[in-house]
């Protein structure tokens, strides 16, 4: 996979139907969860992708039974024998790791966090998920490649975290499952993975209130366990941010494309974002239908105002979804402006999607004007993170030519045999060896 790149020739409309991979920001939150109950779990439609089958084997080395019934099918056994160290090399690679921080501390009472890998996107800090595990009663010891986190007992508290990180809400919700008496998290975030994860662990008998919401109160349980001769079962739903990539595809290719297994509530702001770039996204038998013979015209603000895409935490726009609105957004005609707040190197991507015939000026490293429609031409690019890479792939595919995506190993973390899908839906991407 590391030593493979895309070629892709642009111009071919897609066409089809496609269904969404499971969401990948549930699917590794809940790896962590399992490490709490105690028994078998079977989770279904796990994407199979290689952030996900890495956390898999990270599990497998800390003591996990794991089994693949089917492709996206996965039983999980706890029986009770979970180390607490983290392979140092296998956590490497991927952000999704800090995820077992919280479940290993309730379950042990120690864990050893090595530095977590991921997208190379700016800073990604850790402090939200140490602080609310220290309120909670954990010891943090740091270590030049990681962190030793004990406790010799979880008590619940008041928290007000101090932003409504995703995984940091995550970590804090699963360590207060054990924690004596009742936590009230403020701030939590609410995205629809994290409310996935929540209904997994109260159908394990954790007790979780304001579930949607930014206040979550838990009341703490003794042990989280599968019912007697049998297992809890969770199917992870649909990945909303795949979904709005296709959208994208399908705009972008000026195909048609069907979308099945969709929630409409989760991609409420996605569809409004995109009607203001002039795509229409048509409710249809359970997805959604993105028609051919798109508008693409951005509608101003009132007076004419250049109007703004920006990202912010659940219901607002997902910032995992910028770097594709950005691609779309050229071939729109009007100028908007792209405003990502989270991550200080996420649009230094731009630079490749300037050089290929993008009129795109980078204000600074959160905001960007896009002016558009732009001719675009294929080029050799690489990718620096998985949202980067999807962006890449589309604006090749909209381009005059050939082009060749590099480092793809990023978008293998994150999407699902993306070249054989575009593939089927008429799209000319191949990998090749190098």
């Amino acid at each position: 996979m590391a030593d493979s790149f895309f070629r892709i020739k642009g111009k071919n409309p897609v066409s089809g139907t496609i269904t969404p991979q499971g969401n990948k920001n549930e699917a590794l939150p809940l790896l962590g969860a399992v490490c709490m109950v105690h028994g078998e779990t079977i989770l279904r439609n796990v994407p199979m992708i290689a952030d996900v089958l890495n956390l898999i084997e990270v599990l497998s080395h800390l003591g996990i039974e794991v089994t693949q019934l089917e492709r996206g099918v996965f039983s999980f056994k706890n029986t009770g024998n979970l180390q607490s160290d983290l392979p140092t090399e296998l956590c490497s690679k991927l952000r999704g790791a800090v995820t077992l921080a919280g479940p290993i501390l309730a379950k042990t009472g120690r864990v050893f966090l090595p530095r977590p890998g991921g997208d190379k996107i700016g800073r990604r800090r850790i402090d939200t998920h140490l602080l609310a595990l220290e309120a909670l009663g954990a010891h943090i010891e740091i270590f030049p490649d990681g962190y030793e986190i004990t406790t010799d007992r979880l008590v619940g508290k008041d928290i007000l975290l101090d932003e409504a990180s995703v995984t940091a809400t995550e970590n804090a919700l699963m360590a207060a499952c054990f924690a004596e008496g009742k936590t009230i998290i403020r701030n939590a975030a609410s995205e629809p993975h994290v409310q996935g994860l929540c209904r997994f662990l109260t159908n394990a008998g954790a007790k979780i209130q304001g579930i949607g919401s930014n206040i979550l109160e838990i009341e703490g349980v003794g042990s989280l366990q599968s019912p007697k001769n049998a297992s809890i079962e969770h199917r992870i739903g649909s990945d909303y941010l795949e979904i709005g990539s296709f959208i994208s595809l399908a705009a972008l290719t000026k195909g048609e494309l069907f979308i099945e297994d969709v929630n409409l509530d989760d991609i409420r702001m996605i569809r409004m974002v995109y009607s203001r770039l002039g795509i229409e996204i048509r409710p249809h038998e359970g997805g959604i239908l993105v028609p051919s013979g798109q508008k693409m015209e951005i509608h101003p603000d009132y007076h004419g105002a250049t109007p703004k895409i920006d990202d912010s935490p659940w219901p607002g726009f997902p910032a995992d979804m910028t770097s594709v609105a950005l691609v779309t957004a050229t071939q729109c005609k009007g100028t908007v402006l792209i405003h990502e707040k989270l991550f200080e190197s996420r649009l230094f991507f731009v630079d490749n999607i300037i050089a290929m015939g993008a009129q795109i000026i980078l204000c600074d490293p959160h905001r960007a004007i896009v002016i558009g429609p732009s001719k675009l031409y294929g080029s050799r690019v690489a990718s620096p993170d998985i949202r980067a890479g999807m962006a890449m792939i589309l604006a090749a595919l909209c381009a005059q030519g050939e082009s060749e995506i590099h480092n793809i190993i990023q978008v293998d973390r994150g999407f699902e045999r993306i070249d054989e899908r575009l593939r089927s839906l008429g799209a000319s991407i191949e990998r090749i060896s190098e």
